[in-house]
């Protein structure tokens, strides 16, 4: 399955699909590749007890993560080792394949019908917002959260090659991050606090546009937005289009962090009045493009 459907920017495609129970997940349309029989697989010694394993997609190695297991719900009761579907993503710079029971269909939703979890409701932190589809709460994953566990990053340590100029004109700066994935935003601060930076931490566009009108008031603005694009109530868009309408807060430097790939982003970005966009995550990529924010 191609990404060829984008909708409009306020709109959401969720691909749905279980994992052997009656509770129904969804991904983001965007993130999703195609999708595949499970293929035979490579197994991998020593590897996360989620990793089904290793096959070759076109010539290029795919790891296929058990997604049931990895959010800790078990290993899906199959008839055979190679049963069920492989939902293949693209997505953080990287392409992976989850293994799931079965794809059912894609919906259309709309970004402000998406909302944070029910506190008490134990959803789990692997779930980064819910809506509601003919009647059924669709519980949406946070897929950057089981690559992070479940998939070793690759450190890139002493490439946040600033000049000391640079980092001189960092310090002490307050950044606004904006994302509702634990995991983003921890990569994020340990990023950018290293170089002086102070991160205010909020978890989506709502909580981010209510906190910046407010620091306009008292007068203490940050000196500038990173925030993601998929978040539940307010995305990523809205919020950049909140921030130019908004005389107290137009003048604000806004980067969009997603990890979605593709030239749609961008365009998008572009046209919501983004400064910037950047694909996640890389963090000498992230320190250099808030260097070319803040030291203009």
């Amino acid at each position: 399955m191609a990404k060829q459907m984008h909708g409009s920017d306020d709109r959401l495609e969720l691909l749905l699909f279980d994992l052997g129970g009656r509770q129904r997940f969804g991904i983001n349309v965007l993130k999703v590749k195609e999708i595949i029989p499970c293929p035979n697989l490579t197994h991998l010694p020593q590897a996360h007890m989620a990793v089904k394993g290793v096959s070759h997609l076109r010539g290029a190695p795919v790891t296929v993560i058990e997604l049931s297991q990895a959010i800790g719900r078990g290993v899906l009761q199959q008839n055979d080792e190679c049963d069920g579907s492989i939902i293949i993503t693209e997505f953080n710079r990287s392409m992976q394949g989850f293994r799931v029971h079965k794809v059912d269909r894609i919906v259309h939703c709309d970004w402000k019908k998406v909302l944070p979890p029910p506190v008490g409701t134990g959803l789990g932190s692997y779930i980064t917002g819910v809506t509601d589809v003919d009647g059924e709460l669709i519980q949406i994953l946070d897929v950057e959260k089981v690559i992070g566990e479940v998939i070793e990053p690759v450190e890139l340590e002493g490439e946040l090659a600033l000049d000391e100029h640079e980092r001189t004109l960092l310090q002490g700066r307050r950044i606004m991050v904006v994302d509702d994935s634990m995991v983003a935003r921890h990569q994020t601060s340990h990023t950018l606090e290293p170089l002086g930076l102070e991160c205010l931490m909020v978890r989506d566009g709502k909580e981010a546009l209510a906190a910046l009108k407010s620091l306009a008031q008292d007068g203490t603005l940050v000196d500038m937005v990173l925030s993601d694009i998929e978040m539940p109530e307010m995305d990523g868009y809205t919020l950049t289009r909140e921030i130019r309408n908004d005389p107290a807060l137009q003048h604000l430097y806004v980067l969009l962090h997603t990890s979605l790939n593709g030239a749609i982003n961008t365009e998008k970005a572009q046209k919501a009045g983004a400064n910037d966009v950047l694909t996640k995550f890389v963090p000498v990529d992230l320190a250099h493009a808030v260097a070319r924010a803040l030291c203009a």
